[in-house]
């Protein structure tokens, strides 16, 4: 969809004089409507989520800004961020474990939103998520390594979500995880795309888990769940190699 609207923006009507300002054609401005229907819709299904008991509460809400398909952005399904939040609360029960969610804010909020008193870093580059105060370090994956000195090799539990499903970005996401990872104790998530399966594995050492990450926005490549730690029967277990 969003690669259909940026086709359909650039679509202006060429019989307008050169003075008069630029006018969508019914084509981009249907494209533009029905996308700006799926943020909407997006934004809803995140605004409110249910409690395992089916019910709604003040506890159960989870807030998060409108995405933003120019940085990349696609929020999680809530029965995705839940999922994976659970797992991550999991590893820090009984624990004082020190979380980095890199490019990840859906997880960040409903971890928070879990359990308010969990140790959690967002690294991000979107600065809306300032709102979160001193849990937010922004983080540009192009400076892989450019940050607080204080965030080296103190996290436990790692969960990376990198922008983008190209080798380079990756390569670089992984100088940011070892710069922020305990060396030889920590717990590595790592959610991508189907395509990056073999490089998780030589850069990372990570399995693929049964459990597939679902987004809101209609997104046409397979993601996946890589773990570096076996998961038993949670996240579905790791995967059988055939």
């Amino acid at each position: 969809m969003e690669e259909e609207l940026r086709t359909h923006v650039n679509d202006v009507v060429k019989e307008t004089d050169d003075d008069d300002p630029p006018a969508l054609s019914s084509h981009a401005l249907a494209a533009l409507q029905e996308f700006l229907q799926e943020q909407s819709q997006s934004l809803a299904n995140h605004e409110t989520v249910e409690t395992e008991g089916g019910g709604t509460g003040p506890e159960s809400e989870v807030a998060l800004v409108t995405e933003d398909w120019r940085l990349s952005q696609f929020w999680y399904e809530p029965e995705t961020a839940r999922t994976v939040a659970q797992e991550v609360n999991s590893l820090c029960n009984g624990s004082n474990y020190k979380v980095a969610c890199i490019a990840c804010p859906t997880l960040y909020a409903y971890l928070k939103n879990m359990n308010p008193n969990i140790s959690a870093q967002l690294l991000e580059y979107d600065k809306r998520f300032e709102q979160y105060g001193s849990d937010f370090t922004f983080y540009d994956y192009n400076q892989p390594e450019d940050l607080p000195l204080e965030l080296k090799h103190s996290y436990q539990v790692i969960v990376a979500d990198p922008p983008y499903l190209s080798k380079e970005c990756l390569e670089k996401v992984t100088q940011t995880i070892s710069f922020l990872a305990r060396p030889q104790e920590s717990y590595l998530l790592l959610l991508t795309g189907e395509v990056q399966r073999d490089r998780a594995a030589e850069l990372l050492g990570l399995h693929p888990c049964n459990f597939r990450p679902q987004h809101s926005s209609k997104l046409g490549n397979e993601f996946r769940l890589f773990t570096n730690y076996d998961p038993g029967e949670r996240l579905g277990g790791w995967e059988q190699e055939k």
